[in-house]
């Protein structure tokens, strides 16, 4: 028996202590550790390393966001929520504990979980994580807010951020994809809040970059670099832009939109960083081949033929631009911005210097050679046709005309020399520039008429091509911008130079008549008369015979005024004479045309070389001429 005087080791100096008693558990402890146990069961039933799947064969054990397991995976949330408080009450408390060991050990495994369940997500709901889907138009989110906004506390306090919270891209978005982009979120905020942004962050960029990469493939987008641009032959570039204009409207409002919208959902409770990040590595080289083709295209040769394409591009780009500085709008896609703009300056560059060619190559035409029967000139068809579908581009050309000043040629006639403007109806610059281009044309073609040795014809040629580019300006977009006063001022024009026709043209016709057509005069000055009114005229058709006036309703026109000036005028002629002079010996052949002759003759003009002559039609006439003479004997 120990006696009570016996010195306790403890008090000895020289004796070894005792161990110390077990530490008792404090309250928060003894909850931390059945939080680590409760964890470690739940972890260890989805552990992916006690089982032989893996990333490439993933399908082999059930996923935790299966509809079967929808609980379970709201659990798992919960014990890595529990699990991580432990871990950081271990640290503070106890940082050598064995239970810290076992808590790091068992985050471990949860977050390799959520990395495959992740990765899983990712790839099996391609279809429905398609960009398409996600850049549903968002019509009832305001709705849905406003109805969120009325929720109970005590509903939201139920509302964890797992994977059966509500989309916030509104009732548009299927049930599919609401569902994955709701899982994705809320991994993504159980692993980044772990302190597992790096996994998280590599598993999506990889997964959706490639969905990227493969939705502009299956659009017909490549990578060409300038060279390649300028070896392609017009036909093949052609056909590469017909697929970039499709392709760019589809990349631009579904493909990187759709994406900024995932990516902003999926990465809701992150930093800005983090979803700024994943954007830009996703679709920021895709988005730069994507532009640089129109860049690359407008740094080649300029010629018209491609003023249409260049146009279209431009237009495709203007009109996205407020998407493409919406969706790039951070400041790491700078370079996708850049890019758009500089292809903009370049098309705009393209188009000013490709509007200065057609200038010059108007001004400078050099051909001489007359077209047959004053019709209308190649130039004037091939002018007013590439001005009239320019008119069809207002909208990009008031961009690029805005500060294009325009040069008067010094070769331009006084009649022409005043410039377009707010007398003519015409005041936008784009409207200025088709006026401006208009007008060269038509200096040209006054100096073209001079090639016609035939006056007449010469004012004929001037009527068919301005009535040919009134009835351009009438019936295409030109109306619009050069308005009604234009076109009466030059239908004005149109009428005078066929009335100056008429006039050179059948002038030595009119005169062939007597001034007085029903005064009396005897019988062989009534013969005389007729003698020059045949000559007249049959020279007058014979030349005229050949010539053509394409335009039906000019056509109708002048045969008309013609016809009325004429006409009236040898009918009392013809009525007062023709049988006094017929009774005449020797007058055969003296009164060759009836009034109503006159009348069909003139019905054949102005078709060309296929209308109506004298040696063609005079069988089909001599019956009305016989009739006329027969007529003298009533």
């Amino acid at each position: 028996m120990r006696s009570p005087f016996a010195r306790s080791p403890a008090a000895s100096p020289f004796h070894s202590p005792a161990a110390s008693p077990p530490r008792r558990h404090t309250f928060s402890e003894t909850l931390m550790e059945e939080n680590i146990e409760n964890a470690e069961a739940l972890i260890s039933r989805w552990d992916t390393t006690t089982t032989t799947t893996s990333q490439n064969n993933s399908t082999d054990t059930p996923s935790l966001f299966s509809d079967d397991h929808r609980l379970e995976a709201k659990r798992y949330f919960t014990a890595v929520t529990d699990l991580q408080a432990a871990m950081q009450y271990y640290v503070a408390s106890y940082p050598g504990s064995e239970m810290l060991v076992r808590a790091q050990s068992l985050m471990q495994k949860a977050m390799k979980r959520l990395e495959k369940e992740f990765y899983l997500i990712l790839r099996s709901n391609r279809e429905h994580l398609d960009a398409e889907l996600v850049s549903v138009h968002r019509s009832s989110v305001a709705s849905r807010a406003s109805r969120s906004s009325t929720v109970s506390d005590e509903d939201e306090s139920d509302g964890d951020e797992t994977a059966t919270e509500p989309s916030q891209f509104g009732d548009d978005v299927p049930s599919a994809s609401s569902v994955a982009m709701a899982d994705l979120n809320a991994i993504a905020h159980c692993m980044i809040g772990a302190g597992y942004t790096k996994e998280c962050v590599k598993i999506y960029k990889i997964i959706r970059k490639s969905i990227v990469d493969e939705g502009l493939y299956r659009l017909g987008v490549d990578r060409f670099s300038l060279l390649q641009v300028h070896k392609l032959d017009w036909e093949a570039v052609d056909s590469k832009i017909k697929t970039w204009l499709y392709a760019v409207k589809v990349a631009v409002k579904t493909l990187f939109y759709g994406e900024r919208l995932l990516c902003d959902h999926v990465f809701s409770s992150s930093s800005p960083a983090i979803r700024e990040s994943c954007f830009v590595e996703v679709v920021r080289e895709g988005a730069l081949d994507l532009f640089g083709f129109p860049e690359n295209f407008a740094k080649g040769k300029k010629t018209l033929e491609k003023m249409f394409r260049t146009l279209d591009i431009y237009e495709a780009i203007s009109d996205l631009w407020p998407d493409i500085e919406s969706i790039f709008s951070f400041e790491s896609t700078a370079a996708v911005r850049n890019r758009a703009i500089n292809s903009l300056i370049k098309l705009g560059d393209a188009v000013r210097t490709m509007l200065a060619d057609l200038e010059n190559s108007i001004t400078k035409d050099a051909s001489k050679i007359s077209v047959p029967g004053g019709g209308v000139h190649p130039l004037t068809r091939y002018v007013m046709n590439y001005i009239s579908f320019l008119s069809d581009y207002s909208g990009a050309l008031s961009d690029i005309v805005a500060d294009f000043p325009m040069e008067v040629p010094a070769s331009m006639p006084e009649a022409y020399f005043s410039s377009p403007g707010p007398d003519d109806g015409v005041t936008s610059p784009v409207s200025v520039r088709l006026a401006w281009l208009i007008l060269i044309l038509l200096c040209k073609l006054d100096g073209k008429a001079q090639f016609y040795r035939d006056v007449p014809l010469s004012y004929l040629f001037l009527a068919n091509n301005l009535r040919y580019v009134v009835n351009k300006v009438r019936t295409s977009s030109l109306k619009f911008h050069l308005g009604d006063e234009w076109i009466e001022k030059h239908d004005a024009k149109v009428r005078q130079y066929a009335a100056n026709y008429e006039r050179v043209g059948w002038d030595r016709v009119m005169s062939s008549l007597p001034a007085n057509a029903a005064a009396a005069m005897t019988v062989p000055e009534a013969a005389e008369w007729f003698r020059k009114f045949n000559s007249a005229f049959e020279e007058a058709y014979r030349k005229q015979s050949s010539w053509v006036v394409p335009d039906s309703r000019l056509r109708d026109e002048i045969k008309i005024s013609v016809a009325r000036k004429i006409g009236p005028a040898y009918r009392r002629f013809y009525e007062r004479n023709r049988a006094a002079v017929s009774r005449q010996a020797g007058s055969h052949g003296i009164v060759r045309y009836a009034p109503d002759d006159l009348e069909n003759y003139w019905s054949d003009l102005f078709y060309g070389p296929s209308g109506g002559s004298f040696s063609s039609g005079s069988s089909s006439r001599s019956s009305v001429s016989s009739s006329g003479h027969g007529g003298s004997s009533h």
